[in-house]
């Protein structure tokens, strides 16, 4: 696709995109020579949510990540870039896994994969108050969300939700297995009724921590299961749905 031309974006989903390349949105979808202008004097029709390695410009959507563009129609228009990305950028709202780096006052800094540490008080967390403070020691894991995320600020987590409940936040148990996946297959884990989540919880009972920073603590009943799992879940993003299956029905068998 050149950049800077623009494609219909119906005609690219399921396809490669690359950075530059300019995504036409038809304004009625029974009027495909109709294109929706998205600069500050258009007028706005439905709903549209702009996702990650896209950005919006006067033209429709402007590429700024290399992978397969997708689409979801339901809760209104939704376009992103599905990458193999690694690196992650902090996101207002995301649920990640940190790693206690070291502890600064009243302030707990944590390691979340990204260009900068991310801050947590021990306030941020539920039932904390300065008598009753969490046992949080360097080294431990914290599931938490971010609450301040963005490119002029540094990073702050919480691990309370609006109502000051935890909601399955706070500090994960000392055991299990910590491993580090791609920011695309985190996705594909938690998409609803994920395959993959399936088809494991039939092989082995296990607990199952997701970040969106591409971090996943995994616990089985045993060792040998946890690390059965992890090497599952590590394989299958090189793995297709029927190799995935073979995998699993070998060690099933056992």
């Amino acid at each position: 696709m050149a950049a800077g031309r623009g494609v219909p974006a119906e005609s690219c989903v399921g396809q490669v995109v690359l950075p530059g390349d300019v995504l036409l949105l038809p304004a009625d979808p029974d009027d495909d020579g109709e294109r929706l202008r998205l600069g500050a004097g258009a007028a706005r029709r439905g709903r549209l949510l702009c996702g990650p390695g896209l950005r919006r410009c006067e033209a429709g959507l402007l590429v700024t990540k290399c992978g397969l563009l997708r689409h979801r129609q339901a809760g209104g228009v939704a376009y992103w870039v599905d990458s193999q990305q690694k690196r992650y950028v902090p996101v207002k709202g995301d649920h990640v896994i940190g790693i206690v780096t070291a502890k600064a006052g009243d302030v707990f800094k944590l390691d979340v994969g990204g260009s900068e540490q991310a801050s947590l008080s021990y306030l941020a967390f539920e039932g904390a108050t300065k008598r009753n403070r969490p046992n949080v020691q360097v080294g431990d894991l914290i599931y938490g969300q971010f609450l301040v995320a963005n490119k002029d600020m540094e990073p702050e987590m919480v691990c309370i939700d609006g109502s000051g409940r935890s909601s399955g936040m706070g500090l994960i148990g000392q055991d299990g297995f910590l491993i580090k996946v791609s920011l695309g297959l985190i996705r594909k884990l938690l998409a609803p009724k994920s395959e993959i989540i399936q088809e494991l919880s039939q092989l082995y009972p296990f607990e199952l921590v997701l970040g969106m920073n591409g971090r996943i603590w995994v616990k089985a009943k045993t060792v040998q299961q946890t690390l059965i799992i992890v090497n599952i879940l590590e394989a299958c993003e090189h793995m297709t749905a029927e190799q995935r299956k073979q995998v699993l029905a070998r060690f099933s068998g056992n």
